[in-house]
């Protein structure tokens, strides 16, 4: 990567030109900076059509409008964070902007101002314009357009999201001159919080939070379509891992981590999350993200990986393979009865279900094998009275998805995890089982192996439908699905 320019002339003056403001470019001649001012041909895009998201966000900012009348709400999209020194992470938009706006862009700000008669809100989003060519900006400044690249302006963007753009950095300035109760999200803009320092309180920010996480327990088409092309990509991943286990066996389980980034930057943004590699006793842990141990023939590989579309909608699927194609028959005996409670899981999700329906029915199939096999003390009632069963199943059996990989995570309890399943919620169903190395309650083969199957499931008017259905699940369908991308097939 390119290091920042900086001035000829020796001293203090060789810090990175991105830190200095006003205008202020020690080292550059007047010869040079009035050449750059000029020579530029017009980008200007013209023509432009709102992007396949923008009614669906108009109509969340009008039910956000009408929840909160009378009142101002701020919605940052966040900042860049540093990684070390002078380099940033890529940046993530907030999940609330992103799902208000369709815009990804950092230091925005969306404002749903109150309108004077009282009958609604007027919403801005606030943002950089391009970068300045007649100061120098854009090319003396190191989040200038000819460090970073070229960023819309003000006018495209209003064109592309439906929504009136405004200037950002004139908007601190009028937070703190504006009266009347407002709200904010916090925890994305230190600078935005600092201008509405005084005005707002925390329980106040707070149920405009819980709100924004509960109106996107229910998805509408397009997330619902975002979400099925992140589950599609993501069934090719793990159809590009399995053709590599060799290679993941001569190196790491990096390469697996690895072999999936590549699909899921090419098909979409990025992972949704960090990769779980999880290879032989790793993957009884369950966040395994180090992805660095060995992957040997014989042990099963636990694959939880979800791709996160351009618009940042997220799959979360697992997978537990025998790195060999082959389940060993204990392996396939602990994968069986994983897959037993999976199907008892997926069966409880419809509509009018308690949301906690799909979990007890999961946790009664494993409570039942665990009884069978001896490891603790039935009946299963009483096993699942006492959540002994937990030793071993650890997690809940799954959670909602959607623009974050744990959806929808500052809603209510009686909303969420107390409530209803209603048509277009969507959530995965992933019950476990998992031996640690050095668990002596369990019979010495059991120790290191860790099983869990996931699938993103689609709440419909009469029932449910696996977006994931296309990766197979049931052990021998496995093992022909990976023997036939292996070339292994007879």
């Amino acid at each position: 990567m390119t290091d920042e320019l900086t001035p000829e002339t020796p001293g203090e003056d060789e810090q990175p030109i991105k830190q200095r403001k006003n205008g202020l470019y020690p080292g550059v001649s007047d010869e040079l900076a009035k050449n750059m001012q000029s020579g530029w041909a017009d980008t200007e895009l013209r023509d432009l059509e709102p992007v396949e998201q923008a009614p669906y966000a108009a109509e969340r900012r009008a039910a956000l409008s009408r929840r909160f009348p009378g009142e101002r709400l701020v919605i940052p999209a966040g900042n860049l964070k540093t990684r070390s020194n002078d380099t940033e992470y890529n940046f993530r938009a907030a999940t609330e902007f992103v799902h208000l706006t369709g815009d990804q862009t950092e230091d925005s700000v969306l404002v749903l101002e109150p309108r004077a008669d009282g009958e609604g809100h007027d919403a801005t989003l606030y943002r950089l314009p391009r970068s300045d060519r007649g100061n120098g900006e854009f090319w003396l400044d190191g989040m200038g357009e000819l460090w970073v690249g070229r960023r819309h302006s003000l006018t495209e963007a209003a064109a592309l999201l439906g929504l009136p753009c405004a200037d950002v950095r004139e908007l601190p300035d009028a937070l703190r001159a504006a009266s009347g109760p407002v709200r904010v999200v916090r925890g994305h803009d230190a600078g935005i919080e600092e201008a509405l320092a005084g005005q707002v309180t925390a329980e106040r920010d707070e149920e405009l939070r819980e709100y924004l996480s509960e109106a996107r327990l229910v998805k509408d088409a397009f997330e619902i379509g975002e979400l099925q092309k992140a589950v599609d990509s993501t069934v090719r991943g793990f159809e590009d891992v399995v053709k590599v286990l060799d290679k993941a066996e001569a190196t790491s389980e990096r390469y697996i981590e690895g072999t999936f980034f590549l699909r899921a930057r090419v098909e979409g943004n990025d992972v949704g999350y960090g990769s779980i590699c999880a290879a032989g006793p790793h993957a009884t842990t369950l966040h395994w993200v180090r992805n660095n141990g060995q992957v040997r023939s014989g042990d099963l590989l636990l694959l939880d990986a979800g791709v996160e579309t351009t618009s940042l909608y997220t799959a979360d699927v697992t997978r537990t393979l025998p790195i060999n194609g082959t389940y060993s028959d204990l392996q396939r005996k602990i994968y069986d009865a994983v897959y037993e409670a999976q199907e008892a899981g997926i069966a409880a999700v419809k509509p009018g279900a308690a949301f906690r329906d799909f979990h007890d029915a999961a946790q009664r199939v494993l409570a039942e094998k665990l009884v069978e096999w001896g490891l603790v003390e039935g009946p299963a009632d009483r096993v699942l009275e006492l959540g002994l069963q937990r030793r071993w199943t650890l997690h809940g059996t799954g959670h909602m998805l959607g623009l974050d990989v744990h959806d929808c995570a500052a809603a209510r309890t009686e909303t969420y995890v107390d409530g209803a399943l209603e048509p277009g919620m969507v959530l995965t169903v992933e019950p476990g089982l998992y031996f640690q190395a050095d668990d002596l309650t369990v019979p010495e083969e059991y120790r290191g192996i860790g099983v869990r199957i996931e699938d993103d499931i689609l709440v419909t008017e009469d029932g449910n439908r696996n977006l994931s259905a296309a990766l197979p699940r049931r052990a021998d369908e496995v093992e022909a699905w990976m023997a036939e991308l292996t070339g292994q097939r007879g």
